[in-house]
């Protein structure tokens, strides 16, 4: 089968390993960018960043019944059409469990982290690109990379937002309109609390809740974590992340934080 560059192929789960193996041994990174079903501009985000490495072979994970059009717009290389059923036909027998940061539900996180690792397995790329909207799902990935020995790069790319700052995932999209000022309100916490990044931690709570408090939303859980998701420490970068359901929809965020620095404060002593 002839191959051409940049046209989205299609590949089935069978010969998606035998062409990624080839191209492995043409000396090129090969990239994967798990999308699953859905595609916004968050995706292309990831999509954009994993062809900046140099010479990469992009192949996009795509579970979706339609390949859409713009992955071609996008230059991306090949498309692995994939199903849950091609994956487990025995159904899911074996699942990797995260440590539980007593953030997302770990069963949540588990399966979703065993489809990723499965993934690998099948691709066997020297990169992965995944974003941090996500960010415990990354946190979970890294680990399992690491701990797991996978000789592969695990890439997180910052969250795309809309002009409102609402973060774009396709659970976002499911809010109702009327519910949506409402929304707005986490990642105005979010923002609100990073602005207080210089006090410490229990300001940035303060800063967030606050905010939160006032478009009456109740958080599942708003919490400040080191980047590994432990306990923060008083001076460095951190975390802080929320969950709570508007408007009938779950809806998670994050935010990174110069903890005891502050934005403003940042470089000075460079």
């Amino acid at each position: 089968m002839s191959f051409e560059f940049g046209q989205a192929q299609e590949f089935s789960t069978e010969r998606i390993s035998i062409f990624a193996r080839a191209m492995r041994k043409t000396g090129r990174p090969v990239v994967l960018v798990p999308l699953g079903v859905g595609l916004h501009a968050g995706h292309i985000a990831l999509i954009r960043a994993a062809r900046r490495l140099p010479r990469a072979v992009v192949i996009v994970a795509w579970a979706g019944t339609e390949v859409p059009e713009e992955l071609k717009s996008e230059q991306v290389d090949a498309v692995w059409r994939y199903t849950v059923a091609e994956l487990w036909p025995k159904g899911l027998r074996t699942v990797i469990q995260p440590v539980d940061h007593h953030l997302e539900p770990v069963s949540d996180l588990a399966r979703v982290l065993t489809q990723q690792i499965a993934e690998l397995n099948i691709v066997g790329p020297s990169d992965v690109f995944v974003g941090e909207k996500d960010y415990e799902q990354i946190r979970a990935l890294q680990s399992a990379v690491t701990d797991l020995h996978l000789p592969v790069t695990v890439h997180g790319v910052p969250t795309v937002r809309m002009p409102d700052g609402i973060a774009l995932s396709l659970r976002n999209t499911q809010v109702d309109e009327a519910a949506r000022e409402q929304a707005l309100a986490l990642s105005a916490a979010l923002t609100a609390g990073a602005h207080a990044a210089e006090h410490g931690a229990d300001a940035v709570l303060s800063a967030a809740r606050s905010v939160l408090d006032t478009a009456g939303i109740e958080p599942e859980y708003l919490a400040v974590r080191g980047l590994e998701l432990g306990e923060a420490e008083e001076t460095g970068d951190a975390r802080l992340l929320v969950a709570a359901t508007v408007g009938g929809v779950r809806l998670i965020d994050n935010v990174g934080l110069p903890l005891g620095v502050g934005f403003r404060n940042l470089g000075q002593d460079a």
